[in-house]
């Protein structure tokens, strides 16, 4: 149903889909072949943030065009990613097959009336068996963007840091100069200047798979805390500096 509804939607032409990654040797060349199998894309860009294995060599033996970011940050690599493409849409993503390439289809349906559509991991049906989606994540999630959904009167929110997500390329031009996060802690801020340009945003469900490799983000709990953390404290600042401009 969802590719039947994106063969219905022709007002765009480009879609570029942006990769950053870092150490992702054991995944990144199958997550670029699964997501060129739909022939979709005009470019797959990857970022690779210093990787010290043998990821460049991975994506090398693909089609997807390399770039090397040495601003270290997982905000740097998709600012970097941004910037590189000039596409009608963008479509981010984690090159580790923790996400289905066949949930693209819904993202572009929802575009036919949206600016911006952000995937929720946190849906109980779609976390396939030894996904990394524990209780402390799940609702860790849930409850940070519930946070800033009420912060920053947004769209319903399930996920914070669910890094699958397409957008106009409009709505991300227009807001680019004021992101200014680098870290792990880069989705929020992202969110939140978006619901402060007045796009059109949804939520919708994805599927959320095993990972292959390692988390370098959210390893184990306290490195968890540490991005939640991260992320609280900045939505707070990002409030109060909207409070001060009224």
């Amino acid at each position: 149903m969802e590719k039947e509804n994106y063969l219905k939607f022709d007002i765009f032409k480009n879609i570029d889909l942006i990769l950053p990654a870092y150490n992702e040797q054991e995944s990144i060349k199958k997550s670029i072949n699964n997501f060129e199998s739909l022939n979709l894309f005009q470019n797959i860009i990857v970022i690779d943030n210093n990787s010290n294995d043998k990821t460049k060599e991975e994506i090398l033996k693909t089609s997807a065009k390399y770039f090397l970011e040495t601003k270290q940050g997982y905000g740097s690599a998709l600012k970097r990613g941004i910037k590189e493409s000039n596409s009608d849409i963008i479509i981010i993503c984690e090159p580790d097959l923790t996400f289905s390439h066949n949930d693209i289809f819904k993202f572009l349906s929802y575009l036919n009336h949206f600016d911006c559509v952000f995937g929720t991991r946190t849906s109980k049906s779609m976390i396939e068996v030894g996904a990394k989606m524990n209780f402390y994540l799940r609702y860790g999630n849930i409850i940070v963007a519930k946070f800033l959904e009420y912060l920053f009167n947004g769209p319903s929110l399930t996920d914070v840091g669910c890094s699958y997500k397409a957008f106009k390329t409009t709505s991300l031009k227009k807001i680019l100069n004021k992101l200014e996060v680098d870290g792990s802690h880069f989705q929020p801020e992202l969110m939140i200047r978006l619901i402060q340009n007045k796009n059109k945003i949804i939520e919708i469900p994805v599927f959320y798979l095993k990972r292959h490799g390692y988390s370098k983000i959210t390893y184990n709990f306290n490195s968890s805390l540490k991005v939640a953390i991260n992320m609280v404290i900045l939505i707070i600042k990002l409030f109060i500096y909207k409070l001060l401009k009224k």
